[in-house]
Parts: structure tokens; sequence; C-alpha cells
């Protein structure tokens, strides 16, 4: 008997090991961290708004370009695979062959790589715009995230600064496209030929050694992109001995005597009246730098370019204070800023800023080619530029969803999608209640959740007599909040009409609410 009884202990025990093992886990419902979802309305403006920039784009000849969302690391240039796992900056993993991938971090890299490699196909010059998510790996923090949308438009092969000044204008065009009315941005333009000018002045760039005075170099640079945040004390301390902040923390200077200083606070604040005067100031500032003057040259014939054609100084100006990309930029430079004021997080005002930049990259496609091939482009923030429109009101931030045919009979399912279809046709969004039709105060719920304006009733009887019941949800809402009891029973949103005069009766409370 004892092996019958050793059995037994044994299969006892097996039980209780199995009883008492963890049920798998179930899955959190969460986002990622430095991601987020997007839905209806969201999704549905930003469509809208892009579809706007991209017949700007198209009018002035650009051709569409999607690009894969994944490059090779070695494609993307500054992450290269020379440590275990370069994922710096980038989402980045290794292949079953070995080979670096990443998640393309903007659009610039991608095209820098279709140049190159369709370069016998593509025209040249050749035109693009691109739009669509890219990623970082950076720590996120509040409205920075890791997934981002953008919308650039680059012009590859085109040496002529006339190439800058178009990217300019259009930009000034697709702002307005949008709906920023002129007066509440502006495009300001500036070239880092005169700002390199400025640094030979200064004596911290040397044309014939340019890694000399490399890292004062790059502290000045950084210093006069602080402007707004430092101040002018703030700036001058940097470009010398250094500054100590609040915290007492100290940030070591570039070491530039007062005399140098003063050369790169002129280029500071070189901004005249006019175009013309700014140009004259700065061609004063470059004195000596053969480097500065063409700079200048490029700045005078950009303004003359933009002006023939309309855009004056509300709209685009010459700007030496922007300063943007201090390795990556050959040439012009600019940056769209809107200027109108918002409250920030704590009500205090401020101008919205800056949704847009770019400038002229002339040895971007040359890391493939070993060719200089000069390029221009310009990037739009998507989201900040939403951002912006729902701050002046021009989207509202909901959408407005289908009309509703509502389900009295079961059995007449077949009916009430064709009325759906019959909607459909005439242009109008429109879809059946799919859900349990047995209780109807659930059905107008539903269609109050989806933001429906309208709701379609018909039961038996009104499909016996061939009408239909029209429910005016948009003003049944403004009745329930204020109306009186008498007022309510009288039911003035609700409405029936012949079911031959649906779709134009519809039309009718639709364009009492602006939905086409």
């Amino acid at each position: 008997m004892a092996p019958i009884r050793y059995t037994l202990a044994r299969e006892t025990i097996g039980c209780k090991t199995m009883s008492s093992e963890k049920k798998p886990r179930r899955p959190k419902a969460e986002t990622p961290k430095g991601f987020r979802d997007y839905f209806g309305a969201e999704v549905t403006e930003r469509a809208a708004m892009l579809g706007k920039i991209a017949e700007v784009y198209r009018a002035h000849g650009f051709d569409p370009l999607e690009t894969s969302a994944v490059e090779t690391v070695e494609a993307l240039g500054k992450f290269l695979p020379d440590v275990d796992r370069p994922n710096e900056g980038v989402f980045a993993w290794q292949d079953e062959g070995g080979d670096w991938l990443a998640l393309r971090y903007d659009m610039t890299a991608p095209l820098a790589r279709v140049a190159a490699q369709f370069r016998n196909d593509l025209p040249s010059p050749y035109r693009r715009y691109t739009m669509g998510p890219v990623w970082r790996n950076e720590k996120p923090g509040p409205g920075r995230f890791r997934q981002f949308y953008q919308c650039d438009a680059d012009t590859v092969g085109a040496a002529s600064v006339a190439a800058d000044a178009e990217i300019c204008g259009m930009l000034s065009d697709a702002l307005e496209a949008v709906g920023i009315d002129r007066g509440d941005y502006i495009v300001r333009v500036n070239n880092r030929k005169v700002l390199n000018g400025v640094m030979e002045v200064a004596g911290v760039l040397d044309p014939s050694d340019p890694d000399r005075f490399a890292e004062e170099r790059g502290i000045v640079l950084r210093a006069i992109d602080k402007f707004d945040k430092f101040g002018e004390a703030g700036v001058r301390a940097l470009m010398g001995k250094g500054r100590l902040d609040e915290s007492g923390d100290f940030t070591k200077g570039a070491g530039l005597s007062d005399a140098q200083a003063d050369v790169v606070m002129g280029f500071m604040d070189a901004k005249r009246e006019t175009g013309a005067a700014t140009a004259a100031r700065l061609r004063e500032l470059v004195s000596g730098s053969a480097l500065g003057a063409a700079g200048v040259d490029e700045l005078e014939f950009i303004a003359q370019i933009l002006d023939g054609q309309g855009y004056g100084p509300d709209r685009i100006v010459i700007d030496p204070s922007v300063v943007r990309g201090l390795g990556y930029y050959t040439g012009p430079v600019f940056e769209a800023e809107l200027t109108f004021e918002i409250l920030d997080e704590k009500g205090r005002k401020r101008s919205f800023g800056s949704v847009a930049g770019g400038g002229r990259y002339d040895d971007l496609v040359k890391r493939f080619t070993g060719q200089e091939v000069p390029a221009t482009g310009v990037s739009i923030g998507v989201d900040r530029l939403l951002a912006a429109l729902r701050a002046k009101g021009r989207i509202g931030g909901t959408a407005q969803g289908p009309v509703v045919v509502t389900v009295m009979d079961r059995d007449r399912m077949g009916e009430y999608l064709a009325m759906a279809a019959t909607l459909r046709r005439a242009g109008i969004r429109a879809e059946v209640y799919l859900g349990n039709p047995k209780n109807f105060g659930n059905q107008l719920k539903y269609a109050d959740k989806r933001e429906s304006p309208v709701a379609i009733i018909q039961g038996a009887d009104e499909a016996a007599r061939g009408v239909v019941q029209i429910k005016d949800l948009v003003l049944g809402a403004k009745i329930a909040a204020s109306a009186s009891v008498e007022e309510w029973k009288a039911q003035p949103a609700q409405f029936e009409v012949s079911t031959g005069d649906m779709v134009a009766k519809v039309q009718e409370v639709l364009a009492r609410y602006g939905v086409k």
C-alpha cells in the first residue's frame, strides 16, 4: 500500500503547487513614457492643417516624398556605432545581419540619403516636402515628447540663395494659409557666413585653420543663442571669464577681451528699422572678412527678391539675432516666430515663440557622395503650430460627430443602413447605431458622446407613413439646459419630415451649425 500512499501524496503536492502558481500578470494599459495618443479632433485638425500646407508647397512646385521611418545608424551621421549600443538621442537596435538601425530623428537625414541614392533619377534641383512622425530618445518633459510630427520642405541642388528666399516666402504663405494672420507672425532671416565673419573680426575664427579657437567659438555661439534668457550682462560674462548663476554654478567663459566682446555684441544689436540699414550695419561689422561680406551680399539679395514678390518687413525681416544649428547650417538661416501673446501655466503673458526654422546645409549630402551638394530647407513644428491655432481660436479642439441613425426595430436593420448610405451619398457623415438597440435612451447617449448634431428616428409607424423623425441634438441640449417643462414637452428640437425630404432637412440643420 505504501507505493499507493506515496503516489497520492505526490499528486496532492503537485495539486498544491499548481494552485499556488501566480496567474499571468495583466499588462498595464498605459502609454509608454514620453509618448502620447491622439484622438478624433486632434487627428482631424492636424490632417486638415497639413493639407493646407501641402497645397502651398505643391503650388510652389514641390513634390511629396515619404521615406522609411527606419534608417541605418550610419546614414543618420552623428550616431555612428562606436559603442555597444549607439542609442544616444535615437531609438536604435541591431538587426539579424549585425547592422544598426534606428527610427528617424528628423526628416533631413533621410532626404540626404535619398538625394544621394537616387541622384541619377531625380531632377536637379529637387524640391520635396514631407510630413510625418519622428522619434528622439531624449528625456521627456512637459510638452516634450519622444515622438512628434514634423512638416519639412527642402530644395536640393540649388546653389543660388534664391532657393532660400523661395523657402522663406513659401513659409510665410503656409502660415497664412492655415490661419495665422499677417501681423501675428514674422519670418526672421540671418546668415551664418555673416556670423562667422564677425567671429573672424573678433579673433575667434581663423579661415586658414577652422579648428583653431573651436572651443572659444562654441562658447560664444552658445552664449549668443541664450541672449533672451541671460540678457546682455550674462552673455558678456560668458564671452569673458565666465558666468556665475543664482545657484552658485559657474560656467566657463570664452576668455574674450572687452574689445572682442564689443564686436560680437555689436552684431547682436545690428538690427535697424529697414533691411537695407541692417545690412549696412552688418557690412561695417564684418569689414575685413571676405566670408562675412559674402554673407551680407546674400542677405541683401534675399531681401531684394522677397521685396519684389510683396514679402515686406511686415512678413519677413533680416534679423542678426537668429542663430541656429551651431555646426549644421552653412549659409542663410531663418525662423518663423508667432508674435501674439498667450498666458503661460502661471498666468503670465508671453509671446508664443518659434514654430518653424531652417536654413542652408550644403555639406549633408556630401557625406554620401563625396561631392558638395547645395541644399536648403525648413521644418515646421506641427504640434506647436496646432497649439497656436487653438490659442487663436482658429480650431476648436472638438470634432463634430456623424449623424446617427437610430434602430427602433431589429428586423429593419437593412433599411436603417440604407438611410445612412443615402445620407453619405449626399456628402453627409452618417452611421447606424450598432450597439444593443433595446434601450433607446442609450442610443441617444451614444449620439451625445459622439458629438453628433442630428439623430434620425424611424419606428414601424413612421415607416408605414413614409416619414422620419429628425432630432436636432445641439438645440435639444440647449433646451434641456434652460427650457421649462412645457417648452421641453413641445419638442421644438424634433420634427417629422417625409423620407424623401430627409437629406435636405438634415443639411439644413447641419448648415445651422456650420457642419459640412
